[in-house]
């Protein structure tokens, strides 16, 4: 298993299906059941937080006259 923190959105997700999809056929011991929960629990929080920085980028597309112009980094005005 590699890294969360270094996982692209797409990689976290198609991990996270796995995962939810492993768990959900209740084939998994009780011991790997948690490990693959707290695993899901990672890349979840991963993929929302790669959300909320999409968003943030989004928001902070400068326009003029209705056209984007430029984009600033989060924290700048």
């Amino acid at each position: 298993m590699s890294d969360v923190a270094n996982m692209s959105f797409e990689d976290a997700m198609k991990e996270l299906e796995s995962v939810v999809s492993r768990l959900e056929s209740g084939n998994a011991s009780l011991e790997d059941s948690i490990k693959l929960y707290e695993r899901g629990a990672a890349l979840r929080a991963h993929c929302e937080a790669r959300l909320r920085e999409a968003e943030e980028r989004i928001e902070k597309i400068t326009l003029a006259q209705g056209q984007p112009t430029g984009v600033t980094k989060a924290g700048e005005q």
